[in-house]
């Protein structure tokens, strides 16, 4: 079985998507590929969440930068990070929200603990994903009402 592609989106995409994407990427690349996007775009990462990736897990953000919503490649899965708006349909086989609150501007203890949820969020997609537990739908461009959304 090919990967699958797991998008990460937020508002800004510049903390806590930009974290999952890195984190998915560390913690379960065999399994997924993970992107993150945005339904607009920050000037830049937010510097504690680069902080707390180095920190916490040695990874380097610098490569990364917010995209939105419209550079992601198809996806499979969808998971929104707990936007507290309403974050857009975009076409998938699969979509969870993971409710996590925007650590932005709070103290370094705050964004590690989301990284630390994010984590073990990661793992456990990862676990869920290689024993067959999520429910995969096929999705049909054709006649899927939020691709034309994006357009």
């Amino acid at each position: 079985m090919s990967k699958l592609n797991v998008g990460f989106i937020c508002v800004h995409n510049a903390c806590r998507s930009q974290m999952a994407e890195a984190l998915g990427r560390h913690l379960a690349g065999v399994t997924f590929n993970s992107f993150s996007a945005g339904t607009t775009v920050a000037a830049r990462i937010d510097p504690q969440a680069a902080r707390t990736m180095a920190d916490l897990y040695q990874l380097d953000l610098s490569a990364q930068f917010s995209k939105p919503l419209a550079q992601l490649p198809a996806l499979d899965i969808v998971i929104t990070m707990g936007c507290e708006v309403d974050c857009p349909m975009v076409p998938c086989r699969y979509r969870e929200d993971w409710g996590l609150a925007d650590p932005t501007g709070q103290s370094p203890a705050v964004y590690r603990a989301c990284a630390e949820t994010i984590a073990a969020k990661i793992l456990d997609l990862q676990k869920r994903i290689q024993q067959d537990q999520l429910p995969l739908t096929p999705l049909t461009p054709q006649t899927d009402p939020a691709i034309d959304a994006l357009d």
